[in-house]
């Protein structure tokens, strides 16, 4: 008889267990999946390019997002990781496969920019590598590979590494034209994501009520021959974190 459950933790990892063991592409044992998916570096996936996201070259050259510190959450093959560092950030990526971290170092090599690249599960041990404050932290799809009680992992990772006054950068499939739908609920008696969770615009602003919204769109469709990826089924979200409050209860 199993009475083991003292904390947070414990109750999260139980219900990481309520889902089919292939159908995990969030923990640490998920990775090779993951590797699978990188393996063939030839497939026609339209994010393996090297190119970063049309909002997140928007909103840094347009001078929304500044900073000196970022992180890349799901960094992959570490194309937005790379336009980061040559836009002068200091980064730290970060990605559960280690075929997609070896190809993002040599890419990173090739670009001559400098990036720290961090393999394993940012929810779990290779977490304590990041260690903030990150003035950005982006990710382009790996929130919507999550389980819904996982946000709450998420979450607590942007309180702890998110700087006062820094921005969340973030891109998840789109309710109604790319993803799962099923309630939250409904995921946990059928045991699978489905290949990823499906968010409507007010799902995104009540889990980041904590933050402040920016900016929030559906991406723009680029062309082959563009110099940005983007896909329509996807949301492009640009959240800020609250400044620190003066003494007086203004913002800072």
């Amino acid at each position: 008889m199993d009475r083991d459950i003292r904390t947070v933790d414990d109750v999260l990892r139980l219900l990481d267990g309520l889902f089919a063991p292939d159908a995990d592409r969030w923990t640490g044992g998920a990775a090779g999946w993951w590797d699978g998916f990188y393996a063939d570096r030839s497939r026609p996936v339209p994010f393996f390019a090297v190119k970063p996201d049309e909002n997140l070259a928007e909103w840094v050259e347009r001078g929304t997002v500044t900073g000196r510190r970022a992180l890349d959450l799901g960094c992959g093959p570490g194309r937005n990781a790379l336009y980061l560092a040559a836009r002068g950030f200091e980064v730290d990526a970060v990605d559960l496969s280690a075929r997609a971290v070896a190809w993002a170092r040599e890419r990173a090599h090739e670009a001559g920019v400098d990036v720290r690249f961090v393999h394993g599960d940012a929810f779990g041990d290779a977490g304590a590598q990041l260690t903030g404050p990150y003035d950005l932290v982006h990710d382009s799809g790996c929130f919507h590979h999550l389980p819904p009680h996982r946000r709450i992992s998420y979450l607590a990772l942007l309180d702890r590494v998110l700087a006062p006054g820094g921005h969340l950068v973030l891109t998840c499939f789109a309710a109604g034209s790319m993803g799962c739908e099923l309630s939250d609920a409904e995921l946990y008696r059928d045991g699978r994501l489905h290949g990823g969770l499906a968010y409507t615009p007010e799902s995104l602003r009540r889990i980041f009520a904590d933050l402040t919204e920016v900016e929030l769109r559906r991406m723009r469709e680029e062309p082959e021959e563009s110099a940005y990826f983007g896909k329509a089924f996807l949301w492009a979200g640009l959240f800020r974190r609250k400044s620190v409050q003066g003494s007086h209860g203004q913002s800072l």
